[in-house]
């Protein structure tokens, strides 16, 4: 079996359930992993939601009334791997600068085979490369065929592997465009592609809605305080707009010729701030693990505008989380925590 359909689940000894490994943020980082690998286990975890093996609840999310933090809940089984996990994510200091905002996010593994723990882990690496990998995957799927100008939107987590995940999928992009207001954002961003990608650099622009215009594919990654609102009427025939955090105006949802949401729920909860004068928001045509399976269309002409709604799905975590966890017990990573005695 190759590295990147490797799904067996790593199994504890006999008499280890009370015992949960813990996977810090130190014991993540230093594992390797290609972006295809993670391109590969983030599209079977759709296909095996899409064929009814896996299940994905709506997200539970609290937010006090003053809006200054979030938290959420998120509850999955991944049937082909047949694990059991929970996320859970929050993050304050919502109306403080980006340098002020804590943020904490993990993921606990359950093996549905022999019922017991397989690990518990610090997220925010598995969030910083499943959400690329997602935005990676709809612009394969949703992008013009002659997609040749890609425009990147921010420069936050997102934002900086935006790019090499883009080309992996799309290694015929000529012109790599970045609007960013951080110039340290800015530098990672060109780090970031120049180690995985050392032959290729980024043009950083100014003009928001001139960069827009010659972009076939925009991925809007930036923060609530980011200047950038693309609005519809400046993009071009066939353009691919792609949501993970902000930088487009609600007009290229609701003007858009086709809308793709990797799960319309969710965006009804958390695109809000996409909705009409009316508080509303329009229905999408197709999610994408419909469209990865061949059910339903995505693009169907060259000239229409698409607009995708990126939202996490917590069976891409499982997926990426178990793989995670899979490579760091080979490697004997982590610590053994008697949590339940």
């Amino acid at each position: 079996m190759s590295e990147t359909t490797d799904v067996t689940t790593p199994r504890h000894a006999a008499g280890a359930d009370r015992t949960l490994r813990m996977l810090s943020t130190s014991d993540l980082a230093g594992i390797e992993i290609s972006l295809a690998d993670v391109v590969a286990t983030v599209e079977d975890a759709y296909r095996t939601l899409q064929a009814g093996r896996s299940d994905n609840p709506r997200k539970l999310t609290v937010k006090p009334a003053d809006g200054h933090s979030v938290a959420y809940a998120m509850l999955g089984r991944d049937g082909n791997r047949e694990v059991v996990a929970i996320k859970t994510s929050y993050k304050h200091g919502l109306d403080k600068s980006r340098t002020e905002q804590h943020y904490y996010t993990s993921l606990t593994l359950y093996d549905d085979v022999t019922g017991l723990p397989v690990a518990m882990m610090d997220c925010s690496r598995i969030g910083s490369l499943r959400t690329p990998a997602v935005s990676a995957l709809l612009a394969r799927e949703l992008a013009p065929a002659d997609a040749g100008t890609a425009l990147v939107i921010g420069t936050g987590t997102q934002g900086r592997l935006a790019l090499p995940f883009l080309l992996t999928v799309l290694p015929g992009l000529e012109r790599l465009l970045l609007f960013g207001t951080h110039e340290e954002g800015i530098a990672e961003v060109r780090a970031e592609l120049n180690r995985h990608f050392p032959d290729r650099d980024v043009e950083v622009v100014q003009d928001v809605r001139a960069a827009a215009g010659d972009a076939d594919v925009i991925v809007a990654t930036a923060g609530g305080h980011t200047p950038a609102a693309v609005e519809a009427e400046w993009l071009k025939p066939g353009a691919l707009s792609i949501l993970v955090g902000h930088g487009l105006a609600p007009s290229t949802l609701h003007a858009a010729d086709r809308i793709i949401a990797t799960s319309e729920a969710q965006m009804n909860v958390t695109g809000t701030d996409m909705a009409d004068a009316e508080g509303k928001l329009p229905a999408v045509h197709a999610e994408f693990p419909e469209v990865l399976a061949g059910a339903r269309a995505g693009r169907r002409s060259p000239a229409e505008r698409v607009f995708a709604y990126n939202s996490g799905l917590v069976v891409t975590d499982i997926a990426l989380g178990h793989r995670f966890a899979h490579l760091a017990l080979e490697q004997g990573l982590g610590t053994e925590v008697t949590l339940w005695q």
